[in-house]
């Protein structure tokens, strides 16, 4: 039998039971340290990682009212929170059982024991504090990562009627802890608004966990967000916390929520309903103290008459209701946008570019933003790369007529025909009024017109 990785230390006053546990552990687990002094325990933890404590109760003769082990219980979750600590004594007490493991203690071991239940017991806490350890560990990075969360805050930009609305309503309802669905185009910024409600809530110094359900296995749903227990299934070799209990009371962001298929929005409704999670392979259910945003680009309420998406979900995960207009409709943005990302850019790649051209900025504004903000970014982005001037021009920005072209393809009205018709002549010409006019076979003046008209 191969021993397992794993450090015990065994403190008793008799030297013959540490003798005996030695023996009897040995073969098992592949450090074993033993002292007969307690007051060398502190040494112990702090000079090596102990998964298991094996503690004596009593230490002074005439006196066996288990006052030490209780002592040296304290000292060592202190110490080591992560560390089981196992009590023995040879005088078996069930009031003195309840306490310690009211008091941190995970098990109870009376003198004489059996080789195979001393090692059952032992093992069990081996993997009690690996557990601990890994959530521990996981909550660690968690802290960290929430630490550069606040650091990394991308600002809400936009002055437009529309953006203002959007904003006044997320700061009203941030903090509180309802339920949001924030709706929306692709690149609309669902995720910095989750995040600005986060940060401007009470919930703001706890984990912010963002979890894309469009991306995530149909398989994976339950195991990533409620956690599973060792042996759950195969592959799942230790105790592994989920998202939700991840987010311990902070926000969990559920992005592309509409998705999520029927079979699983079901699950997902019970744990809202009843704020507790159950891991899989395990009957306890686990209280929730979590605020939950959900978003999605999909249009679900249509979905909710073709019953593709549970009304009664829906009910529960849109308390506040929060739309986000594309970027088509908060024209008065753009520029506006397109500077704060030239700024950070520039910086980024350490490039002295004081701005835009006349040019540059009417075909950004003519643009349709199909992707929105974060296509704005990319462009931005892609131009600071290439430009070698102080002004990024039109030949800079490379837009994307892949939409317009599909548009032109399958749309037979003549109004918005003629709409997608002069857009993609903007867009040939970097936003040229005159070279579009006379591509369209159009004077200035009348191109000018239907500008007005289709409100381009």
């Amino acid at each position: 039998m191969r021993k397992k990785e794993a450090t015990i230390l065994i403190v008793d006053d008799d030297d013959d039971i540490l003798f005996s546990a030695r023996i009897s552990l040995k073969k098992y687990f592949n450090k074993i340290i033993t002292t007969n002094n307690p007051k060398k325990i502190g040494n112990h933890l702090t000079e090596t990682t102990v998964d298991v404590v094996l503690l004596d109760m009593n230490y002074r003769i005439g006196f066996e009212d288990g006052k030490e082990g209780l002592y040296w219980l304290k000292h060592i979750k202190e110490v080591s929170p992560e560390t089981t600590v196992i009590l023995m004594t040879a005088f078996g007490s069930v009031n003195l059982a309840v306490e310690a493991i009211k008091q941190g203690a995970s098990d109870f071991v009376l003198k004489p024991w059996k080789t195979e239940k001393l090692y059952s017991v032992v093992n069990a806490g081996v993997e009690l504090a690996r557990s601990k350890r890994k959530t521990t560990q996981l909550e660690t990075v968690q802290k960290q990562k929430n630490e550069d969360f606040h650091k990394q805050t991308e600002h809400i930009i936009g002055n437009s009627p529309a953006m203002q609305s959007a904003v006044k309503l997320a700061y009203k309802v941030a903090p509180t802890d309802a339920n949001i669905l924030i709706l929306g185009e692709n690149g609309t910024g669902k995720y910095v608004f989750a995040k600005e409600i986060h940060l401007q809530s009470d919930r703001k110094n706890h984990p912010f966990i963002h979890v894309d359900l469009g991306s995530l296995n149909e398989n994976l749903f339950e195991s990533e967000l409620f956690g599973y227990v060792k042996g759950a299934f195969t592959g799942a070799q230790k105790d592994t916390i989920g998202r939700f209990e991840l987010a311990k009371g902070g926000t969990i962001f559920l992005d592309e929520i509409g998705n999520l298929p029927l079979h699983l929005q079901s699950k997902l409704l019970t744990v809202i309903q009843n704020r507790k999670v159950t891991r899989l392979g395990e009957g306890t259910e686990k209280p929730i103290d979590v605020r939950i945003i959900c978003a999605t680009n999909a249009p679900i309420h249509k979905m909710v008459d073709e019953e593709k998406f549970r009304q009664d979900l829906l009910f529960r995960i849109n308390t506040i209701e929060l739309n986000l207009p594309p970027l088509r409709e908060r024209k008065e943005d753009i520029i506006l946008l397109a500077d704060h990302f030239l700024k950070k850019l520039t910086k980024k790649y350490r490039k002295e570019i004081e701005g835009f051209t006349k040019d540059a900025k009417a075909a950004m504004n003519n643009y349709h933003w199909p992707g929105n903000i974060r296509e704005i970014e990319h462009i931005v982005e892609r131009a600071v790369i290439i430009s070698d001037v102080d002004k990024i021009d039109t030949t800079d920005l490379h837009f994307s007529t892949k939409k317009i072209e599909a548009s032109l393809d399958t749309n037979l009205n003549i109004e918005e025909t003629e709409k997608l018709l002069i857009q993609k002549a903007l867009q040939k010409h970097q936003g040229n009024i005159s070279r579009a006019a006379k591509d369209l076979g159009l004077t200035r003046a009348a191109l000018y017109r239907r500008l007005e008209k289709h409100n381009i």
